[in-house]
């Protein structure tokens, strides 16, 4: 993907705000929780959960029968567009995040029935240690000549890893001793102990809880809440109040709940309106030169745009391409605009007044890097011009067609006209890569990123960067931020005591170090002609952590739980010092500017930074 969001604040008068609010905080937020509370009450929803998605018009055919109740009527069209867009992206997102649950809770189960100490492996098989290891050995040989084989055949594309081809083995052999013998390897790396050091039976026992710690944090969460909507008025809150105070809980999972509802500060903004059609924004300039913009369904309202310089020429291209196709008599394609989506919302500004003026309106527009030069456009343009006429061709095969099928068939072909006339765009020359030439970023919890240059085709790094070498004379930002946090953290800890208001803000340095270190390292695979970037998957980093953490606690105060949390808690105020998907969305953004592919893919957990980076760029 070639797409970044911008932003800008949005300027109109109180009238059109108090407007706006009562449209999107008393109708549409209202809509958009009942929606969800409906689908989380549907009789199906079991099994719409097990098959990772909700039928196509099931949410359409909701809100369609909800528009004429008094409560959501009177709202603009491209409102309504927007809730169905919106709850159908809620689902989808959250039916994809308990299946990737799921899947790993089924791997962890599956790993803790094999992770088996050496006694229990050998009481399993009714063997020797050596006859155990001396099977380890053959098998490892096996596999070992496997992936040899692999690698010379160029017909594969991946080449396997031990362990996926001890997982197979695994699978397909009912033998026990060949069965224990894969553990006994899996559990020590795809690899042979040493026979003179002997299983630490502590050490061990460390490591099964941390996988059942997993698998109880996995389990808490799949059986958690739905989705939910946003309780703007607080009843939820206050509700929940009076039934801690008033009712004895069933168990400790309802106290949980209770509490987890009583310590989250309640949304008090209503949720965005989506505008997925580019035209539904209207562009111009007031009599002031100010930069404007209307809304569809919302025509009689102004709002100003106010924004940063790095990104008013954004906003200047949206209205030259719109004044274009306008001159152009619609001759030219709106599928070759710049802006491709847009996003109005609210964002807090003050804490006191009525709400329109208490907080700020703010546009997130989602634009399309590659319409900014004519290079690059007339790369798009040939893309969709493929693609439309294989839709052409296909609509033919079919031979007579219906109406509506001719009808579409002749707006494919108005569009492949317009496409042939493309916007005057100014000339920038092609970024071109080396295709041997690949980035790996590895991140970690003491050096944020560390940069490796790889040339595949030498199979050696060429150049590394650590993070000290990234920042340059800014590496003292970087201490300096890490001991903002702690006083931050230190801060919001007395506040909590005092039972004051304990959600404080962080300074800008965070976002500013991000930057600094994306465009280290964008700079750094442009002198290289990097052709990819390769990024870690983070997403299971949090409970990786949190697991150690908790592992850690237990052996380090065993039998005191409270003693436990205060010492995981102490610890992971040391750790969670940066915030990785920032910086991965910076290394994107600058990358996708300059036309260099952003790839994700997975951090061993062992080895040097430097190790850890050129084992991605080198396995991607």
């Amino acid at each position: 993907m070639n797409q970044i969001t911008i932003q800008c604040r949005l300027v109109a008068t109180e009238e059109t705000r108090h407007h706006l609010w009562g449209l999107m905080a008393e109708k549409n937020t209202p809509l958009i929780n009942e929606l969800l509370r409906r689908i989380n009450d549907d009789r199906d929803f079991e099994e719409w959960q097990s098959q990772g998605k909700l039928p196509v018009s099931v949410v359409s055919d909701l809100c369609k029968s909800l528009k004429t109740d008094p409560l959501y009527e009177g709202q603009p069209s491209r409102f309504y567009l927007s809730t169905i867009k919106l709850v159908n992206y809620i689902y989808k997102s959250w039916l994809k995040l308990q299946r990737h649950r799921q899947q790993k809770l089924e791997g962890l189960d599956r790993w803790l029935s094999m992770l088996k100490s050496d006694i229990e492996l050998l009481k399993e098989c009714e063997r020797s240690l050596d006859i155990l290891r001396k099977k380890a050995k053959e098998i490892l040989t096996d596999i070992e000549a496997t992936i040899d084989k692999s690698k010379t055949n160029s017909q594969r594309k991946r080449i396997p890893t031990k362990s996926s081809l001890l997982f197979d083995l695994y699978d397909e052999t009912e033998d026990s001793l060949i069965r224990c013998a894969i553990c006994y390897l899996l559990k020590n790396g795809s690899k042979l102990p040493k026979p003179d050091k002997p299983e630490d039976s502590k050490k061990f026992a460390q490591r099964r809880r941390k996988v059942a710690i997993k698998i109880e944090r996995l389990t808490d969460q799949i059986e958690g809440s739905r989705p939910h909507g946003r309780d703007l008025t607080g009843e939820e809150w206050l509700l929940t109040l009076i039934t801690a105070a008033t009712t004895v809980p069933k168990d400790d999972r309802e106290a949980c709940s209770w509490q987890d509802t009583l310590l989250t500060k309640p949304k008090s903004l209503p949720f965005p309106i989506i505008f997925e059609t580019n035209e539904d924004l209207k562009w111009h300039k007031n009599e002031k030169g100010r930069l404007c913009v209307r809304f569809n369904g919302l025509s009689k309202h102004t709002f100003e745009i106010y924004c940063d310089r790095r990104q008013l020429h954004w906003f200047q291209r949206f209205l030259e391409d719109q004044q274009i196709k306008k001159e152009g008599k619609d001759s030219h394609s709106s599928g070759l605009f710049t802006l491709r989506s847009a996003q109005l919302a609210w964002k807090q500004d003050r804490d006191r007044g009525e709400p329109w003026n208490a907080n700020r309106l703010v546009l997130y527009c989602t634009v399309d890097t590659r319409f900014w030069s004519a290079e690059r456009t007339e790369q798009v343009r040939q893309e969709k011009e493929t693609e439309l006429l294989e839709t052409i061709t296909k609509m033919k095969d079919f031979g007579e067609l219906s109406p509506t099928q001719q009808a579409f068939v002749q707006r494919k072909r108005s569009t492949l006209a317009k496409l042939n006339n493309p916007f005057p765009r100014p000339s920038h020359q092609l970024y071109q890569g080396k295709p041997n030439i690949v980035v790996g970023v590895a991140m970690g919890l003491d050096k944020p990123a560390t940069v490796v240059i790889v040339d595949r085709v030498e199979g050696k790094a060429i150049a590394y960067r650590n993070i000290k070498q990234l920042l340059g004379k800014n590496y003292r930002l970087l201490n300096r931020q890490r001991q903002q946090k702690q006083t931050l953290s230190h801060q919001r800890h007395k506040a909590q005591k005092r039972s004051a208001e304990n959600q404080m803000g962080e300074s800008k340095l965070g976002q500013h170090l991000d930057r600094l270190i994306a465009k280290a390292t964008v700079e750094l695979a442009k002198k290289y002609q990097a052709s990819l970037i390769v990024v870690p998957k983070l997403e299971d980093m949090r409970e990786i952590v949190q697991s150690e953490v908790k592992a850690k606690a237990e052996v380090k105060i065993p039998g005191y739980e409270e003693g436990q949390k205060k010492y995981a808690k102490q610890y992971r105020i040391n750790i969670h010092n940066w915030s990785y998907g920032r910086l991965i969305d910076n290394i994107t953004t600058q990358a996708k500017k300059l036309g260099i592919v952003v790839k994700q893919g997975k951090q061993s957990v062992r080895g040097s930074p430097m190790e850890k980076a050129e084992n991605m760029a080198t396995l991607v």
